[in-house]
């Protein structure tokens, strides 16, 4: 994660398999760390690169954030980045110095790729870097009527659907 108005840098090292879950589990944990911080924040925005574990049409990611929201009672927006438009995205950036960082080096067990991730800097500042020792299952998923159902508990950008979307606390709903 990064946070580009604070130069903030969030590595999260994950042992088990990147899913909905893991990511939504990552961003609930960054929330908890900084919810105080950011207390005046009533609209968060997320650009995310659409990969398929996050992608707006993921059912269990979109559950999950639904959920975030409704927990946090946060308006969410979820900002996609199209299909080979990640020079855009400065997350990249900080991947290609941590690429930097580690050249050469024999990245052979998790430790050694946490402590690159701790000494290499963005911007002056290191990171923090979180270990993820959670087991995450592929496959899980909504039935489509569950998801026809959560479709309603969102908003999708006209003519950008898959690319912005919306979702506000449970008082801005309407069928709550």
């Amino acid at each position: 994660m990064l946070l580009p108005s604070f130069d903030e840098v969030l590595f999260y090292g994950v042992v088990s398999k990147v899913t909905s879950d893991c990511l939504a589990d990552c961003i609930t944990q960054w929330w908890e760390s900084v919810r105080e911080r950011f207390s005046h924040i009533s609209t968060l925005v997320i650009n995310l690169d659409n990969g398929p574990e996050n992608h707006s049409r993921r059912t269990q990611f979109m559950q999950r954030m639904v959920d975030f929201v409704h927990h946090y009672c946060l308006h969410v927006r979820l900002a996609y980045y199209p299909p080979y438009h990640s020079k855009y995205n400065p997350i990249e950036r900080c991947w290609g110095i941590l690429e930097n960082h580690w050249n050469g080096a024999l990245l052979d067990s998790i430790e050694t790729v946490l402590a690159y991730a701790r000494t290499m800097t963005w911007k002056g500042l290191h990171p923090t870097v979180n270990l993820v020792t959670q087991t995450y299952h592929n496959g899980v998923k909504l039935t489509q009527e569950a998801m026809n159902k959560l479709e309603n508990r969102i908003q999708r950008l006209p003519g950008l659907e898959k690319w912005f979307v919306d979702i506000h606390p449970p008082h801005n709903w309407w069928d709550t």
